[in-house]
């Protein structure tokens, strides 16, 4: 079921009761115990209406749950405690069905269940409660009403938008505007929506000694909206959760027992409000700091003018995301140094002064960090020299400041660490013992102590 779930909890362990005790019936006695009318009366979890203009409406499709407190002291003298529930038409008080509870536990909620047979749809009933302890029986609670509804909205709602035209492509950078109407139905009390095509269920948590929660479901409209009178309608002021692309908004209609009626949906779709990003030259060298300028989308800015920026960057030393303020014109600038070995991407949103957070703008670049090698006697993917033979290899950078490169032979050997010239070039001396295929691993580092991305060039010995 999308709606009417119950949701449950754990009994609470039992502390001090502290139950303030309904109505003033007349105590009955059982073997020095005394009785008193139930207190804290419900039906389908939610509060019993002892106003009988303006009933309780439940669903009872699998009857109707009541629950009361028996109103016992401790001593019963050993006798079984129970509660008894009667219920009759409003319309025919002399056609009573009674269900009793026969263990019910002193200070907890005793809970029977009103047959489905007993209860038609779209009648209204009155039901009230005792406390039973052997043959003595307290005086009766005031009724409760509730009125039966197991007939869901027989019309999905209609939605419409004022500043998102359905079916087509619409300018982002502010909340939707909705209106959802019951569409005639009259019996409709509020809507449920979601920007998914599955709903929030309606529940009530039970609390300690098994009294249920319940709650107002419309106390937010997160999800749902009440109408403005029964039949009505309602405005939804909603942020979407994407901000561009295909959306669909998802909508039922409500009655008073919060049956649900058939979906209804709005599909319309946003431009994207991306802001764009440039940098100070058309390239970016490897860890030097370079200007960049982050600029709003033109709509976006004159339907709210952009008032900061978050960055985060993808592929450096470290991901990290930074927010920038904004100048009146929605423009921002940062210097950043992209160190990623393999390249860097910065994703970018605007945020706009009504709240608006556009989709993501991305700027990348790819870099090369890794050394260049070269062998006169020993060519890469060649054969040359021969065992014994000595071969210079010449190590070169594809960056800036690189101060040093570190080799290893055959990845067994181990690793050394050579300084680079003046000129960031380095050259090495190496004599194979063996002839065959082997495999040159080289890395640089920078100044700062960055390590760059290893290179291997293999070769033969002949």
């Amino acid at each position: 079921m999308f709606l009417g779930a119950r949701a449950r909890t754990v009994l609470a362990a039992l502390g001090a009761l502290g139950l303030a005790l309904a109505g003033a019936a007349t105590p009955a006695q059982a073997d020095g115990g005394t009785l008193t009318a139930p207190t804290h009366l419900f039906n389908g979890y939610r509060h019993c209406s002892t106003d009988a203009d303006r009933p309780s409406y439940r669903s009872a499709r699998e009857g109707l749950i009541v629950q009361g407190i028996p109103g016992v002291t401790e001593n019963t003298g050993g006798s079984r405690v129970g509660v008894r529930f009667q219920m009759w038409p409003v319309a025919d008080p002399s056609n009573i069905t009674t269900v009793t509870r026969e263990y019910a536990t002193p200070g907890f909620e005793a809970a029977a269940t009103l047959p489905a047979g007993a209860l038609a749809d779209g009648q209204s009933y009155a039901w009230q409660a005792q406390t039973v302890v052997g043959e003595a029986a307290s005086d009766w609670t005031t009724p409760c009403y509730v009125t039966v509804d197991n007939s869901k909205p027989t019309k999905a709602p209609t939605i419409t938008s004022s500043n998102y035209a359905a079916e087509t492509w619409n300018e982002g950078g502010e909340p939707v505007e909705f209106t959802l109407k019951a569409n005639g139905d009259t019996d409709v009390e509020g809507f449920v929506f979601s920007w998914q095509s599955v709903f929030p269920v309606i529940g009530t948590s039970i609390g300690e000694y098994g009294i249920p929660q319940p709650v107002d479901p419309y106390a937010t409209t997160e999800y749902r909206i009440r109408a403005d009178r029964l039949g009505g309608s309602a405005t939804l002021s909603l942020v979407p959760p994407n901000a561009s692309g295909p959306m669909t908004l998802w909508v039922r209609s409500l009655d008073r027992a919060y049956n649900a009626s058939d979906i209804a949906r709005y599909d319309f779709s946003i431009n994207s409000t991306a802001p764009r990003v440039s940098s100070a030259v058309p390239r970016p060298e490897f860890g030097q700091p370079t200007e960049f300028t982050f600029r709003p989308d033109p709509e976006l800015q004159a339907k709210s003018p952009v008032v900061s920026y978050s960055v985060k960057t993808i592929g450096g030393r470290t991901d990290r995301t930074f927010d920038i303020t904004a100048r009146s014109d929605g423009t921002a600038t940062t210097e950043l140094a992209l160190e990623g070995l393999f390249g860097e991407n910065l994703r970018v949103t605007s945020k706009s002064a009504n709240g608006w957070v556009s989709d993501e703008a991305w700027w990348g670049i790819s870099y090369d960090t890794t050394p260049t090698v070269s062998s006169d006697t020993y060519p890469e993917d060649g054969s040359g020299g021969g065992v014994g033979l000595p071969g210079t290899f010449t190590f070169a950078p594809k960056v800036k400041d690189v101060v040093s490169y570190t080799y290893t032979f055959n990845n067994g050997d181990p690793e050394i660490t050579v300084p680079a010239g003046s000129d960031h070039h380095a050259s090495i001396e190496w004599t194979p013992a063996t002839d065959g295929w082997h495999d040159l691993t080289v890395y640089a580092t920078t100044r700062s102590g960055l390590q760059l991305a290893p290179y291997d060039y293999f070769f033969t010995v002949n």
